[in-house]
């Protein structure tokens, strides 16, 4: 992993029910000199959370999991972590839709290895764009009224 950023001891909080993606990223973000925390489901990962006194800068959680979904976890710490940075996860395709409307990054698993840690740096040092309330909005129904599919969705 030359030539991929550093962390800065900054801590992550990765949340997977996949117990062999749970221990690849966490192995990834130690070597990357990042303090990880981990938990197998949204539940541990709130349990966690509250044990810990220091700061957690970034939830990296998968987007579906059993009971509680990925971004409903980061709505859930973000409640009493203001200033947490959200990062979601889905080996879906499509599963970045779903993650816009909170305003959080977004990475597929399959790139996890080559691209997380450079993801995670970039984020940690940007604005958290995200808001509270990001569920209410869904910018797929704004999509049928800007743009034939195929388009981006995106105004000329």
């Amino acid at each position: 992993m030359s030539g991929l950023p550093k962390g800065t001891l900054e801590t992550i909080l990765v949340v997977d029910d996949n117990e062999g993606v749970l221990k690849t990223v966490v192995a990834i973000l130690e070597r990357a000199h990042f303090q990880v925390l981990s938990a197998s489901s949204a539940a541990g990962a709130i349990h966690l959370a509250k044990q810990t006194e220091g700061k957690i800068h970034m939830l990296l959680s998968t987007v579906d999991m059993p009971l509680m979904s990925g971004p409903d976890l980061g709505q859930t710490l973000k409640q009493t972590r203001h200033d947490l940075h959200v990062m979601l996860m889905s080996e879906g395709t499509n599963g970045n839709l779903l993650v816009l409307n909170y305003g959080w990054a977004f990475i597929q698993k399959a790139h996890v290895p080559t691209k997380l840690v450079e993801m995670i740096t970039y984020v940690l040092g940007s604005r958290d764009r995200s808001q509270l309330g990001g569920q209410e909005f869904d910018s797929r129904a704004d999509d049928q009224h800007k743009a034939p599919a195929g388009t981006g969705g995106q105004d000329a």
